[in-house]
């Protein structure tokens, strides 16, 4: 990977190493959402997608996610401009797409994949898998985006 690339490189122009990078591995966009037509809001769950491991904050089948969640959404820049808005703030995909730095906490600055965690940044420890909730229940499992 190029040094500094997500400073110097436009995401479009990133190679697939760079733009896997990117992801800090918060787990936020494996929650389920819940966006309300009226007003366009999206609310966050703590209700998390079945292939996500609640305590890795990764997703246990990546390369093969879709064969079990056929609309997972696989991010790209092409596809980032339509579907930023419901990206976690922290996320660096939407910052990076909002003109904006990465967090101090990012592995990319701080070499420390662990760093997002002792931030409060992550999901880690707090989810309940979607399999133990019903659909029409998320609305108890709302939560603020943190931080």
């Amino acid at each position: 990977m190029r040094e500094k690339f997500w400073q110097t490189v436009k995401m479009k122009d990133m190679t697939p190493q760079e733009w896997e990078a990117l992801c800090d591995g918060c787990g936020k966009c494996c929650l389920n959402k819940i966006e309300f037509e009226d007003t366009n809001e999206i609310a966050m769950t703590r209700v998390a997608c079945k292939l996500l491991d609640g305590q890795s904050c990764f997703c246990s089948k990546y390369e093969t996610r879709r064969d079990y969640v056929p609309d997972c959404v696989q991010l790209s820049p092409q596809k980032l401009p339509e579907i930023a808005y419901w990206l976690p703030r922290t996320c660096a995909y939407r910052r990076l797409h909002e003109g904006k730095p990465l967090p101090d906490w990012h592995h990319l600055l701080t070499g420390d994949r662990e760093a997002i965690h002792r931030a409060k940044a992550s999901v880690r420890g707090w989810t309940v898998p979607e399999y133990q909730v019903s659909e029409d229940d998320w609305e108890d499992y709302l939560i603020e985006e943190t931080p």
